[in-house]
């Protein structure tokens, strides 16, 4: 007897949830495995004094997340805008400052900028040299953001905006911005996540990210596994829920 297309499909769904419960508990399993078999005893006791600098440091890692990420929408349009002057020398500057990104590792440009270039114009506050440090790594990726989202808008679109005599307004409201959107959001998103999980590296700065205050924990206490059990917990907390967004967000636009 044939199976009805119905019955096919939630079994499909059935498999899918149980892969998944499985997979969730084999993670589990695991971890639970190394925190039992750590030399020394965990002692979550000991994070009830340490808490208000754990939320400090969870503030301000979204806080400088953000920061950083409106900074590289701004830089990364310009560069995009760079890339598609007619000016020859703007296109080259930005192929080459595209390549020199791509070959610096985040932690080496942050040091570069917090002792390097800030103090050459009498800039020492190094916080402030590390997120703009971040701004300026994520830039070039902004900008292959909009140049994907913008080249989505064809040749013919335009044609047909012209022909019904769209005004720049009607052009960018109708047509331009509701589809580069559509096409700028998920990618914006895991550069956001990008973005939280390379603000870690700014505690060589000394400053009271989250990583920061696991260290300062960690000195005090001694207990590492904690520390670095809770900290952990709490970039799941941010990222999680971030990549959970931006799969819905794909999932609601890939059906219309």
């Amino acid at each position: 007897m044939a199976t009805l297309p119905s019955e096919s499909s939630a079994r499909r769904q059935i498999n899918k949830y149980v892969s998944y419960f499985a997979s969730v508990l084999l993670i589990l399993g695991f971890l639970l495995l190394v925190i039992q078999r750590q030399r020394t005893p965990l002692d979550f006791t000991r994070l009830s004094g340490f808490l208000g600098l754990f939320r400090q440091g969870f503030v301000n890692t979204i806080i400088v997340s953000v920061i950083a990420l409106i900074g590289s929408m701004i830089t990364g349009f310009i560069l995009y805008l760079m890339t598609k002057s007619k000016v020859q020398f703007f296109r080259a500057f930005s192929d080459v400052f595209t390549e020199v990104i791509y070959g610096t590792p985040l932690l080496v440009m942050i040091m570069v900028n917090a002792y390097l270039i800030g103090p050459a114009f009498n800039i020492f506050n190094r916080p402030v040299m590390g997120v703009l440090a971040i701004i300026v790594y994520i830039t070039p990726y902004m900008s292959n953001i909009y140049k994907s989202a913008f080249s989505a808008i064809t040749e013919e679109q335009y044609m047909a905006m012209d022909l019904f005599r769209f005004t720049p307004t009607q052009k960018y409201a109708y047509i331009i911005f509701p589809q580069v959107v559509r096409i700028l959001t998920p990618p914006l998103m895991n550069n956001f996540s990008l973005i939280i999980k390379g603000s870690a590296l700014l505690n060589v700065l000394s400053f009271r990210e989250l990583f920061y205050s696991y260290r300062i924990f960690q000195s005090d206490t001694f207990q590492t596994s904690v520390g670095l059990i809770f900290m952990w917990g709490l970039y799941i907390i941010i990222t999680i829920p971030l990549s959970q967004f931006i799969r819905y967000f794909e999932r609601r636009w890939s059906l219309q």
